[in-house]
């Protein structure tokens, strides 16, 4: 399992940045939206690449004469 991890920094001004590590697409912005609401408006919202990155999942099948 990838590390995932959640920064803020608060600036002298106020304002909260926030960066979020190690989620793959939509996930990263269902993950902090509750948050997100609690501290106030959000601003500007800038994607990383993680965030491009589809879900995927893998599988596998075998036939019977495979597991013979």
């Amino acid at each position: 399992m990838p590390q995932r991890t959640l920064r803020f920094k608060i600036r002298q001004d106020g304002l909260v940045e926030e960066s979020v590590e190690g989620f793959s697409g939509q996930s990263c912005q269902q993950l902090t939206e509750k948050l997100e609401d609690a501290l106030g408006v959000v601003q500007r919202r800038e994607p990383t690449a993680e965030a491009y990155i589809r879900q995927e999942s893998q599988t596998q099948s075998l036939s019977s004469e495979q597991l013979i």
